[in-house]
């Protein structure tokens, strides 16, 4: 699984890295999390709102800060 955590320096980008780190963690699960930073590349996937969360090459979540019972579900989907 190769799950994508599009984020900018800011206080909701960083939590919800860290929260899709922990889901990952609590939950077992085999993936590659990647923090991408690269405002090209975000905006390449035609994000335009972060926090994003992208999970095999889907947006699964934009602009909003996950609880992490709700990173756990979209994981599990």
């Amino acid at each position: 699984m190769k799950i994508e955590v599009l984020v900018t320096g800011c206080a909701g980008c960083r939590a919800l890295y860290e929260t899709v780190l922990k889901a990952v963690e609590e939950m077992g699960i085999d993936a590659d999390v990647v923090k991408e930073e690269s405002l090209e590349r975000i905006i390449a996937s035609g994000v335009m709102t972060l926090p994003a969360l992208v999970i095999n090459g889907k947006v699964v979540s934009k602009g909003r800060r996950l609880s992490l019972d709700e990173v756990k579900r979209l994981l599990n989907n």
